[in-house]
């Protein structure tokens, strides 16, 4: 993946270079256990609760879009809607504040897109894996404080599709090179390499880094409770996979309001062979009944597989054991590759 201009970045909005980025979050077809999206209830579960379309889908079909939440964090949020040859542009429709998707978000959630823009056209070309999108004029009616998150929201959208590695923006038909408001500059095509909600730890030098993206928790005030990608520059390393499991326990910025999803926890080992990442913990991942949170074990495999890419799966051992199960019953004795959805809303 070609390296992002952050230096020019840095210069018109603040931000810095992400070197790599994990890829889509499409369920691989391969033979390995696919884990489901958080669906239960407890204290040890992940509710799915939330505001849902009332009118019966009669041809169902799943896309994720990127929202923002009550505490301004870009989340992906899994919906049903009618089965469309369409996509990736009714996904950015249903992206659109007021638009098709009202009413359909958990409560505390704002769509990205301004009110009243328009999805002009989308072209997607499979041989560059490039996404083309041309918005009406409102697309550029925004605030400031948004301009990254709308930048992140649209990329992270459009790249959930397999066929989609790359988006350019067009407003009415002309070629964007900045955003109009922060000039954040467009002279490339967007890539998950932009990193989502990015946090950099004060020791870190910009330069001196390597993004590893993890997957913490947070909830709204109906109790629904997903998942939330976060950015985090580290310090330079080749270990990414340990990196990625260290940063997990270390937990989150705590001034940011999210919720650890490894507290307590203690590594062992991480190795990988071809596409197999093993994560071996002690024995303090387990509760009393001797199983592992399930979204503990769920926000492990997010994070490595966004981060390792597509197809990679993750095996995970306990004092060399792979006989684990979750709270949810969900059994992790064979790897297990990333879920078809983060989110997911129940109709």
């Amino acid at each position: 993946m070609k390296p992002y201009r952050w230096t020019r970045i840095a210069a018109a909005a603040g931000i810095v270079a992400l070197l790599t980025s994990g890829c889509s979050l499409l369920e691989s077809k391969d033979q390995s256990l696919q884990i489901d999206p958080p669906q239960t209830t407890g204290t040890d579960a992940v509710p799915t609760s939330a505001k849902a379309a009332s009118t019966a889908i009669a041809n169902p079909m799943q896309i994720t879009i990127y929202a923002k939440d009550e505490k301004g964090f870009v989340a992906p949020i899994a919906l049903q809607i009618e089965k469309t040859e369409s996509a990736a542009r009714k996904a950015l429709e249903y992206m659109v504040d007021g638009g098709a998707v009202q009413g359909q978000l958990p409560a505390g959630f704002t769509s990205l897109l301004p009110k009243g823009t328009e999805i002009r056209g989308i072209d997607i070309n499979k041989e560059q894996k490039l996404a083309t999108v041309d918005f009406s004029k409102m697309f550029t009616d925004y605030n400031l404080a948004d301009e990254r998150k709308i930048l992140e929201g649209l990329t992270w959208t459009l790249t959930n599709f397999p066929s989609v590695e790359k988006v350019q923006i067009r407003v009415e038909g002309k070629a964007l090179t900045e955003m109009p408001v922060g000039e954040t500059p467009l002279d490339e095509p967007l890539t998950r390499a932009l990193g989502i909600n990015l946090e950099k730890p004060d020791q870190v030098e910009y330069g001196q880094t390597t993004p590893v993206t993890l997957y913490f928790l947070n909830q709204n005030q109906e109790e629904f409770t997903y998942y939330v990608p976060v950015t985090r520059l580290i310090q330079r390393t080749d270990q990414v996979d340990e990196a990625v499991i260290e940063q997990l326990i270390a937990g989150p910025d705590q001034k940011k309001g999210l919720t650890a999803v490894l507290p307590g926890a203690q590594l062992l080992k991480v190795s990988r062979a071809d596409d197999v990442i093993t994560v071996n913990f002690t024995e303090t991942m387990l509760g009393a009944d001797k199983k592992a949170p399930a979204e503990a074990l769920k926000a492990v495999v997010l994070s490595l597989t966004e981060n390792a890419g597509a197809g990679s799966k993750v095996q995970i051992l306990v004092n060399g054991e792979a006989k684990v199960a979750a709270t949810d019953n969900q059994s992790y004795a064979k790897p297990v590759s990333r879920p078809a959805a983060v989110n997911q809303l129940k109709l």
